[in-house]
C-alpha cells in the first residue's frame, strides 16, 4: 500500500480532460460501509468540487439499481450540456423525496458517490474512477453504527443490500475497470489515504 494526499489526486483529477459535455465526471464507487462518503468528502473538499450521492436520489431500498434513470435525467442529462442539474433528496425517515431542491452547477469537476456510481453505462463518461473497498465484517459493523439502526427490519434490508450490491459488482466488474482502488480499512490522517492499486505515477 502507498498512502497519498487527497490534494495530490486533486490535481491529478484535474489533468484529465472533460468526458461528461464539460465536466469531469469523478465517480467514488464500491461496497456499503467501506467509507466512500468518508473519502468522497475529503477529495470534494481538496478539490473544491461538489458532490452528489446517490443516495439521495434512490426511492427507497427497493430503488438500489433502478435510480439510474432519475440520476440520468435530473443531474447527468444537464451536466453533460452544460446546464445546472437540480434535485431533490430522498428523505428515508418520511419516505418520500423532499425539502429544498440541490442546484449542482456545471463546474470543472463534479463528483458521484455511492454503489453503482462507476457502473458500466457511465463509464465512457468518466474522468476519474475510484473503487474503496474494506473487509465485509468492517462493513457490516460501520453501517450498523453509522445507521443508528440494528433491529431486526432493518438488519434483513442490510443482508439483501449487500447480496445484491455484491452481485453486482461481479457482474459488472466495476473495480478491475477504475482508475484507483482505495484500502477503506485504513486508518489515517484526513489529508491522504491508503491506495491499494496503481502503483504511484512517475
Amino acid at each position: 500500500m502507498t498512502a497519498e494526499t487527497f490534494a495530490a489526486l486533486a490535481e491529478r483529477i484535474f489533468e484529465r480532460a472533460p468526458r461528461l459535455g464539460p465536466v469531469r465526471l469523478v465517480a467514488v464507487d464500491g461496497p456499503s460501509g467501506a467509507g466512500k462518503s468518508w473519502f468522497a468528502a475529503r477529495l470534494a473538499k481538496a478539490a473544491d468540487i461538489p458532490v452528489v450521492h446517490t443516495d439521495d436520489l434512490l426511492d427507497g431500498w427497493d430503488d438500489q439499481f433502478s435510480f439510474w434513470a432519475r440520476l440520468e435525467e435530473q443531474v447527468l442529462g444537464p451536466l453533460r450540456h452544460g446546464r445546472p442539474a437540480t434535485y431533490r433528496r430522498y428523505l428515508w425517515h418520511r419516505k418520500a423525496f423532499g425539502g429544498h431542491p440541490v442546484t449542482v452547477a456545471p463546474a470543472d469537476a463534479v463528483l458521484l458517490e455511492g454503489v453503482t456510481a462507476a457502473r458500466r453505462e457511465i463509464r465512457p463518461e468518466l474522468s476519474f474512477s475510484i473503487f474503496v473497498t474494506a473487509p465485509a465484517d468492517l462493513r457490516w459493523r460501520r453501517a450498523l453504527a453509522r445507521d443508528g439502526a440494528d433491529d431486526v427490519a432493518f438488519r434483513a434490508y442490510l443482508e439483501r443490500w449487500r447480496v445484491n450490491e455484491d452481485r453486482h459488482f461481479a457482474a459488472d466488474a466495476t473495480a478491475a475497470h477504475v482508475d484507483l482502488l482505495v484500502d477503506g480499512a485504513a486508518e489515517g490522517f484526513d489529508d491522504r489515504y491508503e491506495r491499494l492499486w496503481p502503483a504511484p505515477p512517475d
